[in-house]
């Protein structure tokens, strides 16, 4: 097995972990894991097509992936403060018992 067939591998095994925490949490803090779960395999997929890509001068994929952990930072501040706001409001983190947007 070549080093980018096992990147690849691992970033598949990464995202379909995260995909199955989004998909089969109630909380919404491992909800969040789980999305940050993929945003990593993303990630890791950027960084192992520049490694074994044809073109080794440029960084497009190291710029690729730098880019992508700053969204993945602030959605994970964003999406964290709308955790905390919905805890605050229903006193509870899970995601099946809030039901309404409005008070």
């Amino acid at each position: 097995m070549s080093g980018l067939t096992g990147c690849l591998l691992l970033s598949a095994a990464l995202f379909a972990t995260g995909l199955a925490g989004v998909l089969t949490r109630r909380n919404a803090i491992a909800v969040l894991i789980g999305v940050e779960l993929m945003l990593n395999a993303a990630n890791l997929n950027f960084v192992a097509f520049w490694r074994h890509g044809v073109s080794e001068g440029d960084a497009t994929g190291l710029v690729f992936a730098l880019f992508a952990i700053a969204v993945a930072a602030a959605e994970a501040a964003v999406g964290l403060a709308l955790v905390i706001a919905v805890y605050r409001h229903y006193r509870t983190a899970h995601v099946d018992e809030v039901d309404r947007l409005r008070g």
